[in-house]
């Protein structure tokens, strides 16, 4: 299993899978001020096409090539997956 990386090093491309370990998407941008260290959330590709945002707060494990979700994309609140209008790094 790959180290644990920051949310500097999150690329886009990288997997997401949710908490089950579902593949869930590919993403797509990623949001926040690496000036202040201030990580917002990201978005992400479902394979369905599907362009979605989720917050920092339900982003979990982060190792190089992939982003893991806190729990299964069904799941997440609708406020988990609303965009805050932050940065786009």
């Amino acid at each position: 299993m790959a180290d644990p990386t920051s949310w500097y090093m999150i690329e886009k491309g990288w997997d997401v899978v949710d908490g089950a370990g579902e593949h869930v998407g590919e993403v797509t941008a990623i949001l926040g001020d690496q000036d202040a260290d201030i990580f917002d959330g990201l978005r992400f590709e479902t394979p369905a096409g599907e362009e979605l945002y989720v917050i920092a707060d339900r982003v979990g494990d982060l190792v190089e090539g992939q982003v893991s979700l806190d729990a299964a994309l069904s799941d997440l609140e609708t406020s988990d997956l609303e965009e805050p209008g932050a940065a786009e790094e």
